[in-house]
């Protein structure tokens, strides 16, 4: 497994965050593979081939893999 994910001020990305993915998209991380952890929706027998970053399920831009936090997305809220 690589690194963990962080957000920009040094937090760990966890399972359930709420995201702000940028022009007005939100998502929620149900997936960060670099610790491979996974929610029961998207198992590691499914997604772990992808190896790095973290899976953020959105409303209206369906399932992201988003490679990097520090560019990709930010913490709104904890689960």
């Amino acid at each position: 497994m690589g690194v963990a994910m962080d957000y920009r001020d040094g937090q760990p990305v966890l399972l359930g965050d709420r995201v702000d993915l940028g022009s007005g998209m939100t998502g929620t991380v149900v997936a960060v593979i670099d610790r491979g952890e996974f929610s029961s929706r998207y198992p590691a027998d499914e997604w772990g081939y992808l190896s790095v970053g973290a899976l953020i399920e959105s409303p209206t831009g369906g399932v992201m893999h988003c490679i990097d936090a520090l560019h990709d997305f930010e913490l709104l809220e904890r689960k």
